[in-house]
C-alpha cells in the first residue's frame, strides 16, 4: 500500500473512531417539565355556549367574520408588517447559527499552498547557503473528538433556539392578526358612533330651528333655545372628537398593514356576524396549541442543552489533525510521488487551573435553565388566564346583549312618545331632551356591546392558539 493510501486510511479510521467516541454527552437530557394546571376552566368561563361551533380553532379565524375588507387587511399585514419581517429575519439568523453549530461536528478540510524563494547565510555553522526555492501544496484537516458531547449539546441548543425563533415568529403573526382585527372593529364601532352622532347633531339643529321659531311666536322660552344651542354645540364637538379618534384608528391600521396613508370608507358593525365561540377544550391542550408556550419550552430546552456545553468544558479536549500533499524545490515536481508529504497528529488539552472560571460558567448555565423553567411555567399560567378571561368577557357580553337591546327598544319608544307629547304641547322641552339623551345612550351601549363581543371573540381565538398552525413550524433538521 502506498504512503498516500495509508494516510487516507488513517484519516478515515480516525473519523470513525471519533464517531464512536461521540456517543456519550455530559449534561441533563431534556424532558418536558410537569406543570400544575386545573383539569378544566372555571365554571362561569366554561359556560360560554359553543354549540355548532368549530371543534378546532381555525388558523384563519378572521375569515369567519365574513368581511372582505378585514380579510384584505390581514393579507396586507402578513405581507408588509415590519414586526413580522423582523421576526422572519430572526428565524433566518437562528437557522444559520444552527447550520454553523452542526458544521462544527464535522472535520474541516482546507487546501493550502505556498511558494517561497529564500537565501540562507553562508557564514553560519551549517554548511551550504545561497538561494533556494520551496513549493508546497497540501490538504489539511482538523477534527475535534466530541467525546464529552460538547458539540452535540451545542447543536442541540442551537436547534432548540431555532425552533424558539420559529415559534416567536408565529407569536408575532398571531399578535398582528389580533391587533388588526381589534383595530378594525374599533374603527367600525367609531363609524357607528359617528353615524349616530351625526343623527343627533341633525336632530338638535332642527330643534334649535323650531325653538327659535316658537320663541318668535311666543310659545317657547329663551332658556329652551339656549339649552338647544348648547346641546347642538356639544353634539358638534362630540362628532369632531369621534372623527379625530377615527383618523387615529385608521392610521394605526395603516401601520399594522404597512400601508401609510391608508383610507377606508365608513362602514358598520351591524353587518358583521358573530361566529360561534370555539370550545375551550382542556387546559392541558394549551401546551401544544399556544405558540408562546411552545416558544418558552424551546428556550427551556436550549438552556438545558447549554448546561451540557458548560460541563463538557470541564473535561479534556481531544482533537485530530492531518496533512497530505507535496513539497519540492521545483514547482513541476510538487505532485510527483517523491515529493509527497503527510502528517497525522493527536492533541489533548486538559484544564488544570482557571480559578473556578469553568465552574462559574456551569453555574451560570444552570441558573439560566432555572430562569427558563420559570418562564415556561409562567407562559403556561398566562395562557390559562388568557383563556379564562376571554371566556368570562365573552359570556358577560353575550348575557348582557338581550338587556341592552331591550333597553334600546324601550328608550326609542319613550323618545317617540316624548316627541309626540312635546309636539302636541303636553310636555316641556326638558322631557323631550331627557328622552333623547336616554335613547342616544342606549344606542351607544348597543354599539359598545357588539364591539365587546367581537373583541372577546378575537381574544378567545388568540388565547386558544388560533392564527397559526403547529404544522407550519417544521422541525429544524
Amino acid at each position: 500500500m502506498s504512503d498516500h493510501k495509508r494516510t487516507m486510511v488513517k484519516l478515515t479510521l480516525s473519523a470513525l473512531a471519533a464517531a464512536v467516541l461521540a456517543g456519550c454527552a455530559v449534561g441533563p437530557d431534556y424532558r418536558r417539565p410537569d406543570v400544575d394546571l386545573p383539569a378544566q376552566y372555571r365554571a362561569d368561563a366554561a359556560a360560554v355556549p359553543a354549540a355548532g361551533g368549530p371543534q378546532e380553532v381555525d388558523a384563519q379565524w378572521w375569515r369567519l367574520f365574513g368581511d372582505p375588507q378585514l380579510d384584505a387587511l390581514m393579507d396586507a399585514a402578513f405581507a408588509r408588517n415590519t414586526d413580522l419581517q423582523q421576526a422572519v429575519a430572526r428565524v433566518e439568523q437562528a437557522e444559520a447559527l444552527l447550520r454553523e453549530a452542526r458544521a462544527l461536528q464535522w472535520p474541516s478540510l482546507d487546501l493550502g499552498g505556498s511558494a517561497v524563494r529564500a537565501r540562507s547565510s553562508t557564514t553560519t555553522a551549517a554548511p551550504g547557503g545561497g538561494v533556494a526555492n520551496n513549493f508546497r501544496a497540501a490538504l489539511s484537516t482538523a477534527f475535534e473528538l466530541d467525546f464529552w458531547g460538547r458539540l452535540r449539546r451545542a447543536s442541540e441548543a442551537a436547534r432548540a433556539q431555532a425552533l424558539a425563533t420559529r415559534y416567536a415568529h408565529e407569536v408575532v403573526r398571531q399578535t398582528v392578526a389580533g391587533l388588526v382585527a381589534q383595530s378594525y372593529f374599533n374603527l367600525r364601532a367609531l363609524d357607528e358612533q359617528i353615524a349616530l352622532t351625526r343623527e343627533t347633531l341633525k336632530t338638535r339643529e332642527e330643534s334649535v330651528r323650531i325653538l327659535r321659531l316658537r320663541l318668535q311666536g311666543g310659545t317657547s322660552a329663551r332658556i329652551d333655545v339656549d339649552q338647544a344651542e348648547a346641546l347642538r354645540a356639544d353634539a358638534a364637538l362630540q362628532l369632531q372628537e369621534l372623527q379625530r379618534q377615527r383618523a387615529i384608528a385608521e392610521s394605526q391600521l395603516g401601520l399594522l398593514t404597512g400601508q401609510a396613508g391608508l383610507e377606508l370608507a365608513e362602514g358598520s358593525l351591524r353587518g358583521l356576524p358573530l361566529p360561534p365561540a370555539p370550545p375551550p377544550g382542556l387546559p392541558s391542550t394549551l401546551l401544544e396549541r399556544r405558540p408562546d408556550v411552545r416558544q418558552a419550552e424551546a428556550l427551556l430546552a436550549s438552556a438545558n442543552a447549554q448546561i451540557g456545553v458548560a460541563k463538557a468544558a470541564l473535561f479534556p479536549t481531544l482533537s485530530l489533525t492531518g496533512l497530505a500533499g507535496g513539497e519540492s524545490a521545483e514547482l513541476s515536481d510538487v505532485l510527483k510521488s517523491g515529493s509527497r508529504i503527510w502528517s497525522i497528529g493527536f492533541g489533548l488539552t486538559l484544564p488544570i487551573f482557571d480559578a473556578g472560571r469553568r465552574l462559574a460558567q456551569t453555574e451560570q448555565a444552570e441558573a439560566r435553565q432555572r430562569e427558563a423553567l420559570a418562564a415556561y411555567q409562567g407562559a403556561v399560567q398566562s395562557a390559562f388566564k388568557d383563556v379564562s378571561d376571554a371566556l368570562v368577557n365573552l359570556r358577560a357580553a353575550r348575557e348582557s346583549q338581550a338587556d341592552i337591546e331591550a333597553s334600546e327598544r324601550a328608550s326609542l319608544e319613550v323618545l317617540r312618545v316624548a316627541q309626540q307629547r312635546y309636539d302636541a304641547g303636553y310636555s316641556p322641552y326638558l322631557e323631550l331632551l331627557d328622552a333623547q339623551r336616554s335613547a342616544n345612550a342606549a344606542r351607544l351601549r348597543t354599539v359598545s356591546n357588539r364591539q365587546a363581543q367581537l373583541a372577546a371573540t378575537v381574544e378567545l381565538f388568540k388565547a386558544l392558539g388560533g392564527g397559526w398552525s403547529p404544522e407550519a413550524v417544521a422541525e429544524a433538521r
